[in-house]
């Protein structure tokens, strides 16, 4: 009872929970208005490609109702207490794998890919939610596990049972860019809960020889491994995308060519307005411009992880990290396929590229993370001696 008194008498002195994190909020909105303005400028050809000249902005409207919804998500999110996750975790993760399911068995094929449902006249990517919803897993797993995080049985066997049962249904839809993306953040997010580094590493060791093994029996897979090292050999087809990105890049030089001056994007760059969004922004903006795209990432990226040091509580704590480290290697996923450092994955570059449903949900995403920071002083003054 007198611990009881006590906490609601400092939250009564320090109310923890009044505002948000303004830097962070800013930087996630400054990269929002900036990836709209670009997508805008990277779109504007193929719309009027598309619609036969008639509107330059099809692709800006449909992501400016994407982006209305995820600030809604967003501000709502902000509100929730974070313990409503932790209770929907088990939940939100059955119904990730139920809707993975149905794509394999009702999925939309877009772009030769079939990875979209439609429910409820809203078509969506089931891969996008269940991101979201392993990370939840993994946070409460975490809090579950506690110490016992170190043992095998809890640290790797735990860990990785609930994540197969999301792996194996996007290797199912060769899924393979996804599968690469949720295996680092869970691997980031076992290390934060305590996982033994040795076994880690081992579990790499074996999803690398996992990822050269899909590669050599998935032809269009293996294609782009040989386009990355040698896209000159075939500049026609399978090199074609990549060299075009480059071309794309150098034009640009350090000052860019100027908003809306792309050559690239009328029609020779593939993807101008998703993937390869980013090569667009070097073409336009120069070195300068996506020097300071890259700073605006890595800023929200470094105070997102602040935030996620200061939760309130290791659930807090663990699930701030794994959001946060979701932006951080998508970001450097995409910039590194763009630069050719990496062969063509089909991850998206966070806020920038035109996708609703990965739009939508990482905005919603950082409410989460701007919950957490509302309370990013509780912990230090429930610890405060009596």
């Amino acid at each position: 009872m007198e611990k009881r008194l006590h906490a609601k008498e400092n939250r009564r002195r320090h109310p923890a929970g009044d505002t948000v994190d303004y830097p962070f909020l800013i930087l996630v909105l400054l990269l929002l208005a900036v990836g709209l303005v670009m997508l805008y400028s990277a779109s504007s050809a193929q719309s009027q490609y598309d619609t036969g000249y008639a509107i330059s902005t099809r692709y800006l409207q449909k992501q400016g109702v994407c982006a209305i919804v995820g600030l809604g998500a967003m501000y709502a999110f902000s509100r929730i207490p974070v313990g409503l996750w932790h209770r929907l975790a088990w939940p939100m993760y059955g119904a990730s794998i139920v809707l993975l399911l149905l794509v394999l068995a009702a999925g939309q094929e877009v772009n030769g890919a079939r990875r979209w449902i439609t429910i409820a006249g809203i078509q969506f990517q089931p891969s996008e939610v269940a991101k979201f919803t392993m990370i939840v897993l993994f946070a409460r797993l975490t809090r579950r596990f506690g110490q016992d995080a170190k043992k095998f049985r809890f640290g790797v066997l735990g860990f990785g049972m609930a994540l197969l049962g999301i792996l194996v249904p996007l290797a199912l839809e060769k899924h393979l860019s996804a599968i690469l993306l949720m295996g680092m953040v869970a691997v980031v997010m076992m290390y934060v809960a305590g996982t033994n580094p040795k076994w880690l590493l081992a579990g790499a060791a074996a999803a690398a020889v996992f990822v050269i093994v899909y590669i050599r029996f998935m032809g269009y897979a293996g294609d782009r491994v040989t386009a990355w090292l040698h896209p000159e050999a075939d500049p026609g087809d399978t090199g074609y995308q990549i060299l075009q990105s480059l071309y794309a890049i150098g034009s640009g030089g350090v000052f860019g060519l100027g908003f809306g001056k792309s050559r690239q994007k009328y029609l020779y760059l593939p993807f101008q307005y998703n993937d390869y969004i980013f090569a667009i922004c070097c073409e336009e903006l120069g070195l300068l411009g996506a020097l300071a795209i890259i700073a605006l990432f890595a800023a929200m990226i470094f105070r997102g992880y602040w935030i996620a040091l200061h939760g309130a509580d290791r659930f807090s704590t663990v699930l701030a990290s794994g959001l946060v480290t979701l932006i951080a290697v998508q970001t450097l996923l995409n910039l590194c396929v763009v630069t050719n450092l990496l062969p063509s994955t089909g991850i998206a570059l966070p806020f920038f590229s035109y996708g609703g449903t990965a739009l939508a949900v990482n905005l919603g995403e950082m409410g989460i993370v701007l919950q957490i920071s509302r309370y990013r002083n509780h912990r230090k003054i429930q610890e405060e001696p009596l």
